[in-house]
């Protein structure tokens, strides 16, 4: 690499700040496009692709089943887009992913509806919702890597959590379509068509691959592996490598994200099911409380990832897993009393406890591995985790209220989780710290 490419790299288009702010803004429109398909199964889904006469919870349970399949697809996502991103670079990965997120989703917003096409209605969603996952799966290894790799040492666990903001912000862009196309249409033109835009506006990801693809380097760790010795260039197959001499890294990865992702699909998507159709209470007031919630979350992460550069990565996220647990307790008493305001602060006060772990995370991930296998390793610890938490999270949930008819049930259920979260990120030893090469910056 010449040193007028170098420098124009570093100062340019390889500046830390702007590569993890790219990865953010990518991440928030990756994930609008994820997080609309967990509103729109909440509040319209269970109408629209299934028989009218199903009986609410049975619709409800089908419609958070399509919402699983997503993350059932994840794990695919993240070992295919992962390979591919050991083996050619994160950008290239990364481009593809949003590409086919946005394709996907738009896709979802021109689907017919049950009373017109029958089964194949929900066949095609499910389909579509199948390839979101895939996308949604490749995705955040790309851009958490981007970041991370182009970040000084000292400083991953920071702009590493810029890309972790792209999950509240996507939350808060998802409700904010939601509720303004709810607000500007009547009901039954919202069921009919409103719904749609949402997930049509999706395309946008199609113009932010582009802008990757024209205006960011590949990641600076990533370009200096091909300076070092043949014996440390990528195998093969890097995914093979990583399930064969990194499984248990993997394994313990996606064990410490299980509580995160559990309470966070808890706390954005049941929740606002929970509140309009069990407690009543209006869908404004859900999904505003929603929205409050990730506003506060957003800084809390890029606070959380900041103080991992400074006391480690695993003490806040340890912390947070067991304050998460306790936190379950009180969630549900808080939003069952109807205050909006104690609505809010319940979800509020949860996402920020869920920061102490997500911030950290993409640093503590990608320090887990070595470059060459970095991308396919982080990206299947973080997908497991995410079937086994977020995917499952509304459908246990929505079982346990059948059956106990009281709210209790799901707090234990929050708890335990995050008990498996703390075991296993107790058990990630000192290979979580794993010094990483030094980016000038």
């Amino acid at each position: 690499m010449s040193a007028a490419r170098a420098s124009h790299q570093d100062g340019g288009s390889r500046s830390p700040l702007k590569v993890a702010l790219t990865a953010a803004a990518s991440a928030t429109i990756e994930w609008y496009d994820f997080f609309i398909y967990g509103t729109a199964a909440a509040l319209v889904f269970p109408k629209l692709f299934f028989p009218a006469d199903l009986p609410l919870f049975a619709a409800q349970i089908a419609a958070f089943a399509t919402f699983a399949v997503g993350f059932l697809a994840r794990p695919l996502g993240g070992a295919v887009f992962g390979h591919f991103g050991d083996l050619v670079g994160r950008k290239r990965a990364l481009v593809i992913a949003l590409v086919v997120m946005g394709i996907a989703t738009a896709g979802i917003g021109l689907l017919p509806s049950y009373a017109t096409a029958g089964v194949i209605a929900p066949l095609l969603l499910v389909a579509l919702r199948f390839i979101q996952g895939i996308a949604v799966g490749g995705q955040w290894g790309g851009a958490a890597l981007l970041a991370i790799e182009s970040a000084p040492a000292h400083r991953r666990g920071y702009f590493g959590s810029f890309v972790q903001i792209g999950v509240p912000l996507g939350v808060l862009v998802a409700n904010v379509v939601f509720l303004v196309m709810g607000a500007a249409v009547a009901p039954d033109a919202f069921l009919q068509w409103g719904w749609r835009i949402p997930f049509l506006l999706s395309l946008l990801l199609v113009g932010i691959g582009l802008y990757v693809q024209l205006n960011l380097e590949e990641s600076a760790e990533f370009d200096q592996r091909e300076t070092r010795s043949v014996n440390s260039r990528p195998p093969r197959s890097p995914i093979l490598s990583v399930l064969i001499d990194h499984r248990t890294e993997v394994l313990l990865a996606g064990g410490a994200f299980i509580a995160n992702n559990t309470c966070f699909y808890i706390a954005i998507t049941y929740v606002v099911s929970y509140g309009t159709s069990i407690l009543q209470a209006p869908k404004t007031v859900m999904l505003g409380a929603v929205m409050i919630g990730s506003v506060v979350m957003a800084p809390a992460l890029i606070a959380c990832g900041w103080i991992s550069d400074h006391w480690g990565r695993r003490p806040p996220f340890m912390l947070g897993a067991a304050l998460c647990g306790l936190w379950a307790f009180a969630f549900f008493p808080m939003v069952e009393t109807g205050s909006p305001t104690l609505i809010a602060a319940a979800i509020s006060v949860a996402l920020v406890l869920i920061s102490l772990m997500y911030g950290p995370q993409a640093a503590l991930f990608a320090e887990l591995f070595p470059v060459e296998l970095r991308y396919s390793g982080a990206s299947l610890g973080y997908q497991v985790g995410s079937v086994i938490g977020g995917g499952l999270a509304p459908i246990i949930a929505t079982a346990l209220f059948e059956r106990f008819q009281s709210s209790l049930p799901i707090s234990i259920y929050l708890a335990a989780t995050c008990a498996v979260s703390l075991v296993c990120t107790a058990a990630l030893s000192v290979r979580a710290r794993r010094p990483v090469q030094t980016v000038t910056a």
